[in-house]
């Protein structure tokens, strides 16, 4: 039996898009083996959101190439689709197909097997207006399984090369997504989570049909064998009315939504091409939080971007503060060819990038801390997934991880009413009631 071994880099939907094809890989009858075991192919899922990534991507083909130089390396992914040219110069790349056509990944590395020469299969993605509805072939045991509906943007944010990767918005059938959720369902999975690029832009590519993300979270929300629906990241502006209903009157949809504010300052917001103010964004935020009132909002920030001042950096920190997040992914300002940003003038230093990641995560940690100390004394459900150093974890429907120590009580999969005691790691550690 071949053997193949996958990896992946960046985000939640390169994550999905490597079990899909770990899924078609094991269809055809090959074994699944740890990445850094020896394989007869090699599978990369690169990213392209930053040039540590980039970087993360071609230290990954040579680690391949140096577990077995006999072996049949493929690269896919971001990076994949806009350096073909580069990635296929790299010693061992047989195949490269970019963000498409990865429903051909087996016959193309099969191909590859057979035949000598580089599959370099990368193309435009720009003129790519079909979701790439790939059939779903069993997914890693979990609770929790992210299930991609959406592909492309639109945003085309100053300092993000994805859209130049992913091509336009692109949506998933809803009578495809009903048939994955219930399968994911059947596959005794409790959690789904619904991932996309520009998860948010769902359904505007159905001309004529007034489809949104509402309509996909109601027909996931009908199987009523299913524990918890969860999205990915959204845009603020794009939480309809009918969503924040959803989010409000539904127990099995979660109360916690990923919003990604990126800037706390209007000057970086526009030179960003963010389509907000920090006025609306705080507005918004505050509608949200009156309907649903222990909601868990998230979020990114971009540190160091182009024309960030000591000023405009204190006025996003205060900002981010003000916002109350439960959590915050802080990243420094990557600069990538090919963008808008990378041509600005006033580019940060890297050590101040460094400094003021320091800062805001310092804060990050403190807003969340405050959130947590608001639900000690509170009794919640929390979804059971895992086992770890004789303690079960889970987490609540906002989004808290909540720690119960193990006597056996509990298996993967329970929902259990946990109170919560006191703060404990990254989360709560609870007591069963």
């Amino acid at each position: 039996m071949p053997k193949v071994a996958l990896t992946t880099l960046g985000c939640k939907v390169n994550q999905v898009e490597t079990e899909i094809m770990e899924g078609l890989f094991r269809n055809r009858g090959y074994e699944i083996v740890d990445f850094s075991e020896p394989a007869d192919f090699y599978i990369i899922n690169t990213c392209s959101v930053t040039h540590l990534g980039e970087r993360k991507s071609r230290q990954l083909i040579r680690r391949a190439n140096r577990l077995n130089d006999n072996a049949i390396i493929a690269v896919t992914g971001c990076y994949a689709q806009i350096a073909s040219d580069e990635i296929s110069k790299i010693e061992g790349v047989r195949v490269v197909i970019g963000t498409k056509q990865r429903d051909k990944i087996v016959d193309l590395v099969e191909k590859a097997a057979r035949e000598d020469g580089l599959f370099n299969e990368v193309n435009d993605v720009m003129h790519m207006h079909e979701f790439e509805d790939i059939p779903l072939y069993g997914t890693p045991h979990r609770t929790r399984a992210f299930l991609k509906i959406q592909d492309g943007c639109c945003n085309f944010c100053s300092y993000c090369i994805i859209p130049y990767t992913r091509g336009p918005i692109r949506s998933r059938k809803l009578e495809s997504i009903k048939t994955a959720v219930d399968q994911l369902v059947e596959e005794n999975f409790h959690e789904i989570v619904f991932t996309g690029i520009h998860l948010g832009a769902y359904g505007r590519d159905f001309k004529g049909e007034n489809i949104s993300l509402s309509d996909a979270v109601e027909i996931c929300l009908a199987n009523e064998n299913l524990k918890r629906l969860r999205l990915g990241s959204l845009e603020s502006i794009e939480i309809s009315p009918r969503l924040l209903e959803l989010v409000k009157t539904h127990k099995r949809f979660t109360k916690h939504l990923h919003l990604p504010l990126q800037a706390g300052s209007d000057e970086i917001l526009k030179a960003m091409n963010r389509h907000y103010t920090t006025e609306e964004f705080a507005r918004l935020i505050e509608n949200i939080r009156r309907e649903v009132p222990d909601i868990a909002i998230s979020t990114d920030i971009i540190v160091g971007f182009p024309g960030e001042t000591d000023e405009l950096f204190q006025k996003s920190l205060e900002f981010a503060k003000s916002m109350g997040f439960m959590k915050m992914h802080v990243f420094p300002y990557s600069k990538r060819a090919g963008t808008p940003a990378a041509k600005m003038t006033n580019q940060i230093d890297e050590a101040v990038k460094k400094q003021r990641v320091h800062l805001m995560q310092k804060m990050a940690e403190q807003s969340a801390v405050e959130f947590y100390q608001r639900f000690l004394g509170r009794e919640l459900e929390v979804l059971f997934e895992q086992e770890q150093d004789g303690y079960m974890e889970g987490l609540t429907s906002n989004y808290i991880r909540v720690y119960i120590k193990n006597d056996g009580e509990i298996t993967s999969g329970d929902i259990r009413l946990v109170k919560l005691v006191k703060l404990f790691k990254d989360g709560i550690l609870g007591e069963l009631i």
